[in-house]
């Protein structure tokens, strides 16, 4: 039986495996990374751009080299980890484009899917805790169909001096919670950066986090249903600021 050996290579600093079509190819569109291995079937060749060395196989013989279950659509990439920036370098507010901090969010499957979003409504950065979040490997580049790429991500040891760093910045730092009274769209300040700050489902953000933040906000749902996913509430969170 094969283990998934591989999984988390990269949180020892080593090369790891990217899989999946949009993910593979924006790995290999990023000048940042140093691609040591492309594996491609006949079938996804195509897509390869010309210029890169691939190594043509059939999807077994893929399978063989990733996780168990891993989706790859036929193309996968072995390429140098992601290097985090500092916090000052990735969100020193130029405009009022909002930052993503995840507390203690650790699902790869929703941090993929929140570095979609952040993509997709132009963040500036993405911020987890270091010792409490997945590698930006594997599944969760397979979630954010290539948006790791794109998109900043910033590790700190401490989510709530991370918080008050940013509020020093200029950002209004946002606590996402659903017991509070105050609406998301009247938490957020047009004329300036957000921060919006949310934690795991289930347990949500810790209370000393959520004190660090100078407002709480919830997104209004129905009475019958009790929470979103985190990776949902970040997309309603990021919209709310882009159309403002």
């Amino acid at each position: 039986m094969r283990t998934p050996r591989r999984q988390f290579e990269a949180e020892t600093g080593g090369p790891s495996w990217v899989w999946g079509i949009h993910a593979s190819l924006a790995v290999l569109a990023n000048p940042a990374r140093r691609i040591e291995r492309v594996v491609a079937s006949r079938n996804s060749l195509p897509r390869v751009p010309q210029g890169v060395d691939v190594q043509v196989l059939d999807p077994e013989a893929i399978d063989g080299m990733l996780p168990p279950g891993a989706v790859h659509q036929g193309l996968a990439v072995r390429a140098s980890p992601l290097e985090p920036l500092s916090l000052e370098a990735a969100c020193a507010p130029r405009d009022a484009r909002p930052v993503l901090i995840l507390d203690s969010v650790t699902d790869p499957q929703n941090v993929g899917a929140a570095f979609r979003s952040a993509a997709a409504f132009g963040a500036r950065a993405v911020v987890m805790q270091d010792r409490r979040s997945p590698p930006l490997t594997g599944v969760l580049a397979k979630a954010a169909a290539g948006a790791i790429e794109l998109v900043p991500h910033v590790r700190v040891a401490n989510i709530s001096r991370a918080i008050g760093d940013l509020a020093a910045m200029g950002y209004v730092t946002i606590a996402l919670e659903g017991e509070t009274d105050t609406p998301l769209a009247d938490a957020i300040d047009p004329a300036r950066a957000s921060a919006f700050v949310l934690g795991a489902e289930g347990k949500g953000l810790r209370e000393g986090v959520a004190e660090a933040c100078a407002k709480r906000a919830r997104i209004p749902i129905a009475p019958n249903m009790e929470s979103l996913n985190v990776s949902v509430a970040a997309a309603i969170a990021l919209y709310e600021a882009a159309r403002r």
